[in-house]
């Protein structure tokens, strides 16, 4: 008979990317994460499950953390690599005018030039679900999608 174990706890969500070091000055930018640490060796599992890693460092915002790992562009694509993966990210906000910092944040980034954006989809706009639940869209500089909600008082 199984053993009864508890619910598990989130650790971190892996992010791929081709650029390390722009995605971790767009995270920190963004997000005001900070670097925990960086690993250049990789166990044998590692280097089978993700061919052509070269680095990983953790980021964390706040009680996330994030795994970002640098794969060149050029790397073969594994069969693990093309099942289905998470659609996006949701964080939570705590008003209507931090949705909207955000938002304008975000568009600060991108019009600096300082980054480049595997992606040009720009925000969605802010929208109210009949719930009163608000939220938007947007990717990281790798083209992951993240999403911000905000849920007044009543909203489920």
């Amino acid at each position: 008979m199984p053993t009864t174990v508890e619910r598990p706890a989130v650790h971190h969500v892996a992010v791929q990317t081709h650029d390390l070091d722009n995605s971790l000055d767009w995270y920190r930018s963004f997000f005001n994460a900070t670097s925990n640490w960086t690993l250049d060796r990789f166990s044998e599992l590692t280097r089978e499950r993700l061919p052509g890693i070269t680095r990983l460092t953790e980021v964390e915002l706040q009680n996330l953390r994030l795994h970002l790992f640098e794969r060149p562009a050029a790397t073969p694509v594994s069969e693990a690599a093309e099942a289905m993966q998470f659609q996006h990210i949701c964080l939570v906000l705590d008003s209507h005018e931090e949705m909207v910092a955000w938002r304008q944040k975000w568009f600060a980034l991108r019009d600096g030039g300082e980054f480049r954006f595997a992606s040009g989809e720009e925000p969605t706009d802010i929208v109210v679900d009949d719930d009163g639940m608000e939220s938007f869209y947007f990717r990281d500089v790798n083209g992951l999608e993240f999403e911000f909600s905000w849920f007044p008082k009543g909203a489920a």
